[in-house]
């Protein structure tokens, strides 16, 4: 069947800068070896979807170049129509930290946009949720069970009674006690934990569940003025189980009836805080998802929007690219000090960057990291970086924002929804059904094949512009009216319309004793 549908194709292979010496096959399944391209090239052998190929004759130790910068070298002679799988490159190292050239190559400002507004819930803090969620903090694993029980509770008896409030959450976590709470590092999951309950989604109705003798006291999850906003499980005053789930039920009853005061108005582009997000990333993912999804992020910045990019090792490799593109000399050092502190955090564990390649990433012809993070940094867009967000640190400002987080998707999600995202997009290239409960999560397919298998997980489709019906252009645009959409509830994601969605993963770098 496969080559049957190779035969109906024409051969199509993309390269993306004058540069490069290898392209990637665009043909579902892939091109057969005697395949004749477009340009007179005869492949040499069978090259899979999405994998490269050489456009000439690489020698020996001679550098492999895609998206105009190196992502190896020949590890051993690659004849033009060969196949260049991973097996035959060697990885460069990371680019250094100390000679990096900051703020070079300032992009000017993007020219504003006028007039885009979404239909969202105005915070008295100023901010603005795409959500009307009951969002229930814990400050310890233990009473996890306990809330998840209450929430059932909560959803079948009390929520039908506010047709206004969207949803129930529990930000639950494994965190809070047999960890180094005064260590250095605990700044992060402390900090994210307390940014969580903040975001605008939530709209500043604050609860915790405790036990009462946890290293991280559920004071230091709160506002100031809003300590009456605990339950305690270990409270003498409760005579049983059946007490607890009472007064968590009494207390989210309280905040449910002021959440359901809210109604969307009408909001300026201004008022949205995107996320941006990869995962499952395959070859086509620097070529079509993440390029789009970076037009949309120019679209939203000239809107005056806030928009984070994220994930240090998935662009650690192509920093020099992006400090070039730093407003100033600060957000320049700022984003080499996440890199460093990664890079320090990574050798204590005895691993390297070289370790965020999946063996999806590499089926789907992601080489190696170097390729992986090239890729990844489009979706910053092509305008300035404005500023640097440390791991869980919320966002104050507006423009295109670096959000330090690890790769993995959970984590990063969960990070970003501290810093102040109410929206995501999620770029894929294999496939994931991520999802959260907290914001809705817009999931962008690198490949058509995989957005028309996959059509009722997949939210839109970026591999129209790897087969020519689209350009990045008009698929940005389209992303963009498809952003404001989501956020006004106009539109709902499949993640939510089938009710999936991933746990919070907080970062914890810091010593578990």
């Amino acid at each position: 069947m496969n080559q049957q549908v190779v035969a109906n194709q024409e051969p199509r292979t993309i390269k993306l800068n004058a540069r490069d010496n290898v392209a990637i096959v665009v043909n579902d399944f892939g091109l057969p070896a005697g395949t004749k391209l477009p340009d007179g090239l005869t492949l040499k052998s069978f090259v899979p979807q999405g994998h490269k190929t050489a456009l000439v004759d690489i020698p020996e130790g001679a550098p492999i170049i895609r998206y105009g910068e190196i992502i190896g070298t020949a590890k051993s002679p690659i004849a033009a129509g060969e196949w260049v799988d991973e097996a035959r490159i060697d990885m460069p190292e990371a680019p250094g930290l100390d000679k990096l050239e900051i703020s070079t190559a300032v992009p000017a400002p993007l020219p504003p946009l006028e007039g885009y507004t979404f239909e969202g819930y105005r915070n008295a803090d100023g901010s603005v949720g795409t959500r009307n969620v009951l969002g229930i903090s814990t400050s310890v694993q233990c009473v996890k069970g306990t809330l998840e029980f209450a929430i059932k509770r909560i959803k079948s008896e009390l929520l039908p009674k506010y047709p206004n409030v969207d949803d129930v959450v529990a930000l639950t976590h494994a965190y809070g006690c047999g960890v180094a709470i005064s260590a250095p590092d605990a700044v992060v999951p402390i900090r994210t934990l307390q940014n969580l309950a903040l975001n605008p989604n939530f709209g500043g109705e604050i609860l915790v569940v405790g036990l009462g003798c946890e290293k991280l006291a559920p004071e230091r999850l709160l506002p100031e003025g809003t300590e009456d906003s605990i339950v305690r499980m270990q409270d003498e005053a409760f005579d049983g189980f059946g007490a607890i789930v009472e007064a968590i039920m009494t207390q989210a009853d309280r905040r449910l009836a002021q959440l359901n005061k809210r109604r969307r108005e009408t909001c300026p582009a201004s008022d949205l805080v995107i996320g941006l997000q990869c995962g499952g990333s395959d070859a086509f993912s620097g070529v079509t998802a993440n390029p789009a999804v970076g037009f949309a992020a120019d679209l939203l910045v000239r809107a005056g929007a806030t928009v984070m990019f994220s994930e240090v090792t998935e662009v650690r490799d192509a920093i020099q690219l992006l400090t070039r593109r730093a407003i100033n000399e600060d957000v320049g050092r700022a984003l080499i000090r996440e890199m460093d502190w990664y890079d320090a955090y990574l050798k204590r564990g005895g691993a390297d960057r070289s370790a965020n390649t999946t063996p999806g990433n590499k089926k789907g012809g992601l080489a190696n990291i170097v390729e992986k993070s090239l890729g990844s940094i489009v979706k910053s867009g092509s305008g300035p970086i404005h500023g640097v967000l440390a791991p869980g640190e919320k966002a104050k400002q507006k423009g295109m924002l670096f959000a330090a987080t690890p790769a993995s998707d959970f984590i990063c999600g969960t990070l970003q929804l501290a810093s102040g995202m109410t929206l995501q997009v999620f770029t894929t290239g294999r496939g994931t059904p991520y999802g959260l409960a907290a914001a809705p999560v817009i999931k962008v397919a690198t490949r058509t094949e995989l957005a028309r298998r996959w059509k009722d997980l997949i939210d839109f489709d970026a591999g129209r512009i790897a087969t020519g019906e689209m350009t990045i252009e008009e698929t940005g645009w389209e992303l963009f009216k498809l952003i404001l959409d989501v956020a006004s509830g106009r539109t709902k994601p499949w993640s939510d319309r089938w009710g999936i969605h991933n746990d919070l993963t907080l970062f914890n770098p810091a010593p578990v004793t």
